[in-house]
């Protein structure tokens, strides 16, 4: 897996993850899968979709975790 996605979830990160923390972290994901850096203009949409849906079922992970015993938080 790409080494430069970092945990989002506590102890790794002390706070909530943050909405830029979580779109950097699928747009990684999304460049490792694809192998594009970048793509060309007529992928960007399907890129882009891909970017916000990984984000999406990202936040709703690390909202709907349990970490160390603690309860769930709502969102």
């Amino acid at each position: 897996m790409c080494r430069s996605i970092k945990t989002l979830r506590p102890p790794a990160i002390p706070e909530d993850a943050t909405e830029e923390e979580i779109r950097a972290a699928a747009l990684q994901y999304v460049r490792k899968v694809s192998g594009f850096r970048a793509p060309a203009a007529h992928n960007r949409e399907v890129f882009d979709q891909a970017v916000d849906a990984v984000a999406q079922a990202t936040a709703e992970l690390l909202a709907g975790m349990e970490v160390r015993g603690n309860a769930a938080r709502a969102s």
